[in-house]
């Protein structure tokens, strides 16, 4: 049995998409005996099983997962929330005597997770009004633009569409006089809440956008335009922030006649190589990463076994 700790010992897979994080991260929990909570901002959301690549049934029975499928898809959720309820989930892991593996693609989560978020005044209804009018006159890109000029580690985890989170990240830099990874940066200088092993998965460039196009097609041949109708029959709408994501708003674009289906397919391929780009910007940003390839999973059990027994 694990002893207990002021600090509790949790692994951190990561990764950008399409690296196979699942797959790799099963196997090694079921070397330790580990349980898994899910760090990816759309595997949250119930009913969007096809377009986030979430764990299969056999893949959950395998190995039990923690923080997918626990909102819908028009409910709020946000890295305060996650790190929350993530924390509350390691904390009954300990009491178990169970490792915790936090595994997932979201930098801004992890992050949340092991320092906080940043303290005091950073919400102004006028900023935010002010914004939203500022993008629909000059557009969203130029917005984008500047939060990349100004803060390209946030603009690094963050889509040039997604409207939601740029201006909500330009409006804290202009009500705190800090850009988001400036105030997350003070965290850095405190004790992390645990004491945390990444391991971060890589690929060669070529051979993950290969990856990722392919994986694009498999989610087409799996359903995902019929998993898409069904939620807009539901009453989901493509405003959603949900429904605004990868995939998923190209399939909706497609249905509302806004993309044929060859350019559909063919943005949702060139968005997610774009965003996993960014994600790997994201995590090499990290210095306590140790990288490793799927290939090196011998390495990698020996790297976790090392930290388990570290005093």
């Amino acid at each position: 049995m694990r002893a207990k700790a002021a600090n509790p010992k949790i692994v951190i897979i990561c990764g950008p998409t399409g690296l196979g994080k699942t797959s790799t991260a099963i196997e090694l929990a079921e070397k330790f005996n580990a349980e898994i909570i899910g760090a990816d901002s759309m595997q949250i959301y119930r009913c969007m099983d096809i377009g986030t690549a979430k764990p299969t049934v056999e893949e959950q029975r395998r190995v039990k997962h923690h923080l997918i499928d626990c909102v819908n898809p028009d409910e709020d959720y946000d890295a305060a929330r996650y790190a929350k309820e993530a924390s509350a989930e390691i904390e009954a892991f300990i009491q178990q005597d169970i490792l915790p593996f936090v595994v997932g693609g979201t930098g801004f989560y992890i992050k949340a997770l092991l320092y906080g978020l940043f303290e005091g005044k950073s919400a102004d209804a006028a900023v935010r009004q002010r914004l939203k009018q500022e993008a629909a006159a000059t557009g969203l890109d130029q917005l984008y633009q500047r939060l990349t000029a100004c803060d390209p580690e946030t603009a690094a985890n963050i889509h040039p569409n997604d409207e939601f989170r740029i201006l909500r990240a330009l409006e804290i830099a202009e009500i705190t006089g800090k850009t988001p990874s400036e105030s997350r940066g003070r965290h850095r200088f405190n004790a992390p809440r645990f004491d945390a092993l990444k391991i971060g998965l890589r690929m060669e460039r070529e051979a993950l956008y290969n990856r990722i196009n392919q994986r694009v097609d498999l989610m087409i041949a799996e359903g995902l335009l019929d998993e898409v109708k069904q939620l807009l029959g539901q009453g989901y709408t493509s405003r959603l922030k949900s429904m605004r994501s990868l995939g998923y708003r190209h399939m909706t674009a497609f249905l509302e006649n806004r993309h044929s289906w060859d350019e559909a397919v063919r943005l949702m391929k060139r968005d997610t190589r774009r965003y996993a780009k960014r994600q790997m910007t994201w995590f090499k940003a990290d210095p306590d990463v140790i990288w490793a390839t799927k290939e090196e999973i011998a390495n990698i059990k020996k790297r976790i076994t090392v930290f388990l027994n570290r005093k």
